[in-house]
């Protein structure tokens, strides 16, 4: 019965399950518990978000060349996560507890230590699980099944990360809300794991020394411009992420208990799209198919500019839904190509390093989604819950439609410039 299991999408997908609840739960939110509930500076919030940047620009790669290079009988990556499980655990619990009665400082303190402990165990999981993804599944229309299998699991862990969280934090606070979805998390990348085997071939294969693997990487042309186009498109995955609390407090003026209801009418609406952008993009070149998922996001940002109360806001959302899951479905398919192509050149598979590499490019991300925050903030005066400036309506906005249409449209300028053969292998 095992056996029928092994290596399935389906199972393969609980592990982006167990990481994106916490992963939605704490991007969502992190911000808007520091800054509007805590009283932490928006300045202050942004620099321990870019000296994390700094340490994850050493670290992810560094553990994507490590796993590449790992060799055990339980395979190269699986030892990392089980590993990374607990720390992972505490970690997330750590970000959502500080202690009570803190001076700003000594708030800063605490979350720049735990951004960064959060962050680095993060970075060991998704490093891990992400290269797992172009080994397990072969070929065009696998990886579009498999890719949407995932995806749907990522809808629904992004339902339960956002719309499930505040009903939590306001039943039993913001650090028992944290336990439940550690919990939650180990449960569901266990029984991940528990139905992944690893290519042993693929790990018997020959590894290039530090060096020569990141020249080979970082000299790949259409693997920087996919990856740099894709950072622009997930700043604004997390900016509509991290914004929607403050979007609803300030432009829809609902209560935070709705907050809810608009937050499940972007991602409820994603789990039925994912399948039609599967039946898109099988059917479709993955470049043309993925650069037709930025203008369709590019697009559906729009009406979010003209939310004035819950209904239109929740009818913007499904309108956003749309674009959000076509850039979800489409970028494992051709950084799965990349791969391939790597591949077939060196006669070693590095999913580790190009895994861990392309996350550090999107997770660059963050600090374009912080520093838009930032300036969006100074330049109509918000600064955070308790001074929220003379037009915080504006300030929102802005950072939820003009600032997502303007990244939107770097991403669609980028995509052109991609060229790749597409392979006539399409095996299931």
């Amino acid at each position: 019965m095992r056996q029928r299991f092994v290596n399935t999408p389906i199972m393969y997908a609980f592990g982006m399950l167990a990481m994106m609840i916490p992963s939605q739960a704490f991007s969502t939110f992190y911000s808007y518990y520091y800054v509007d509930t805590l009283g932490l500076g928006l300045g202050l919030a942004t620099l321990a978000r870019t000296i994390y940047l700094i340490w994850d620009a050493v670290n992810q790669p560094l553990f994507g060349y490590w796993s590449d290079r790992t060799k055990s009988k339980y395979g190269r990556r699986r030892p990392w996560i089980f590993v990374a499980i607990p720390l992972f655990m505490l970690s997330f619990i750590m970000v959502f507890s500080p202690p009570e009665n803190m001076s700003e400082m000594g708030l800063f303190t605490w979350f720049l230590i735990a951004l960064i402990f959060y962050e680095a165990v993060a970075t060991v999981i998704w490093v891990n699980y992400g290269a797992l993804f172009a080994e397990l599944f072969r070929g065009d229309r696998v990886r579009a099944k498999a890719s949407a299998v995932q995806q749907g699991f990522q809808i629904v862990a992004l339902l339960i990360g956002t719309a499930l969280t505040p009903f939590l934090f306001n039943a039993m606070g913001f650090s028992n809300m944290a336990i439940v979805y550690a919990v939650a998390f180990a449960v569901f990348m266990l029984i991940c794991l528990r139905f992944v085997k690893e290519d042993p071939e693929a790990s018997a294969a020959p590894q290039p020394k530090l060096k020569e693997a990141f020249k080979e990487t970082l000299s790949n042309k259409p693997f920087w411009l996919i990856n740099l186009a894709n950072s622009f498109a997930q700043t604004v995955n997390g900016l509509l992420s991290a914004t929607i609390p403050f979007y609803a407090k300030y432009v829809l003026k609902i209560p935070e208990e709705q907050n809810t209801i608009l937050l499940a009418s972007v991602f409820v609406s994603v789990i039925p799209l994912v399948g039609v952008w599967y039946w898109l993009l099988r059917r479709m070149d993955p470049v043309k198919g993925w650069r037709l998922s930025f203008i369709a996001y590019a697009l559906s940002v729009i009406p979010l500019w003209f939310g004035t109360g819950l209904i239109n806001g929740v009818i913007a959302g499904v309108i956003v839904g749309f674009g959000l899951a076509g850039f979800l479905v489409s970028p494992p398919m051709v950084n799965s190509n990349i791969i391939d192509m790597d591949a077939e050149k060196t006669g070693s598979r590095r999913e580790g390093i190009y895994t861990a590499v392309s996350g550090f490019i999107i997770r660059s991300s963050g600090l374009i989604s912080a520093l838009a925050f930032l300036i969006v903030g100074v330049i109509f005066g918000y600064e955070s819950g308790d001074n929220p400036g003379p037009n915080p309506e504006k300030t929102f906005r802005y950072l939820i439609s003009v600032v997502p249409l303007i990244l939107l449209t770097v991403s669609i300028i980028i995509s052109y410039f991609v060229k790749i053969e597409r392979k006539t292998e399409n095996a299931s």
